[in-house]
């Protein structure tokens, strides 16, 4: 069985819309496009190859994909990042559009309908399935407790709205931290895997005040 990574780059509020450039993605009136440009460093590549770095295929949504696309591609394979737009044209690239209007033109494109067809996928023999961007998608993943590891680069920045890595409805699970680094930008680098439920724990007396009380009984009644 693969296992299912999300790679996203989030501000501190949770938003990954349009990390690129502002012709990413300025629906919704997005207007910070681009905003994780300012702050790469050799720490920041040498995260994101190791991300790449063992065997994997793309798996991404409809929007995503056609960003992709219309880019790597295109890219000149001996310029900065070169090595990328070489990787990238030679995995396996998985599109997930419910319509299936999508142009899987570029060398290696496989188009995906739904969440099954990514379960069945996700049960077959193979490299691991790394996600890019792909909100609607990822959200879709979590809701399905299909995510198996997160790579999540988070940015010192507040953007106050733009689409968001996490949604309500997510299946809740612990993560364990497998590695981490701060790149000389403040960029902090988290890779988790999926460990188990969550843990609880009680910072309350043996005996509830009668303050403490109180506040229980309101809350019942604020519902």
């Amino acid at each position: 069985m693969r296992k299912i990574i999300v790679g996203a780059q989030v501000s501190m509020d949770g938003v990954m819309q349009a990390p690129g450039g502002p012709w990413e993605d300025p629906t919704r009136g997005f207007k910070f496009g681009g905003w994780v440009m300012p702050y790469f460093d050799p720490v920041f590549g040498e995260e994101i190859d190791r991300v790449f770095k063992d065997k994997f295929d793309l798996l991404l949504g409809r929007k995503t994909y056609e960003i992709f696309a219309a880019y790597w591609p295109y890219y000149d394979e001996n310029a900065p990042h070169g090595s990328i737009a070489t990787l990238f044209k030679d995995i396996r690239k998985y599109a997930v559009s419910r319509s299936g209007d999508v142009d899987t033109s570029w060398q290696g494109s496989v188009l995906l309908r739904d969440l099954a067809d990514v379960k069945r996928l996700r049960q077959e023999d193979g490299p691991n399935l790394v996600t890019q961007g792909s909100t609607e998608l990822v959200h879709a993943l979590f809701t399905n407790d299909l995510v198996d590891a997160i790579s999540i680069f988070t940015l010192p920045v507040v953007l106050g709205s733009g689409k968001k890595l996490f949604a309500d409805g997510s299946v809740p699970h612990s993560y364990k931290l497998t590695r981490s680094r701060i790149s000389t930008t403040g960029l902090t680098i988290a890779h988790y895997e999926r460990e188990g439920g969550i843990k609880i724990g009680d910072t309350a007396f043996d005996k509830p005040s009668k303050a403490e009380e109180a506040r229980r009984e309101r809350m019942k009644r604020e519902g």
